[in-house]
């Protein structure tokens, strides 16, 4: 299995670390306290919409396991994936709901090894990619766009 990316790994370390500082803090008492739900006027939840998230689609393959994701703006995630018995990565770039064809595209590659980005650009509705990098014993840098909105990331190192 690729070791796990540092940002969410040190995200993890701080959300622990600060869940133990609460917990210690926190009164025996409150753990019996009912939660109380937060609304707006007339009762109605104070939250605002939120749009359903992209969901990974499958495209890289049979044997490509989900490693990561990073989010496109609030238009949909690019899904990284990582096959252990070919050492490649592929990576896709997936809208939240399908529509119209946009701008959208989805790039990756294998840091340090000398060898040019894979990317698919197009007009899509629903995604872009899949693409594929031999990354063994390299990280990883993907990005994707969809409309004006982008995401990227480095890791997934091994």
């Amino acid at each position: 299995m690729r070791p796990i990316h540092r940002t969410v790994t040190a995200t993890a370390l701080a959300v622990l670390a600060l869940g133990g500082a609460v917990a210690a803090t926190t009164p025996a008492a409150a753990d019996t306290a009912t939660p109380r739900a937060t609304t707006g006027t007339a009762g109605t939840a104070a939250h605002a919409p939120v749009a359903p998230a992209a969901v990974y689609n499958g495209v890289c393959g049979t044997g490509y396991q989900v490693i990561g994701s990073t989010p496109v703006g609030n238009s949909g995630t690019v899904f990284v994936t990582w096959n252990q018995s070919t050492g490649k990565n592929c990576a896709v770039t997936v809208r939240n709901t399908t529509g119209a064809k946009i701008r959208m595209s989805v790039r990756i590659e294998a840091v340090g090894t000398g060898t040019a980005p894979v990317e698919d650009t197009g007009l899509y509705t629903s995604y872009a990619g899949p693409v594929y990098v031999a990354a063994r014993g390299h990280c990883v840098k993907w990005s994707g766009v969809i409309g004006s909105a982008t995401g990227g990331d480095t890791g997934f190192c091994g």
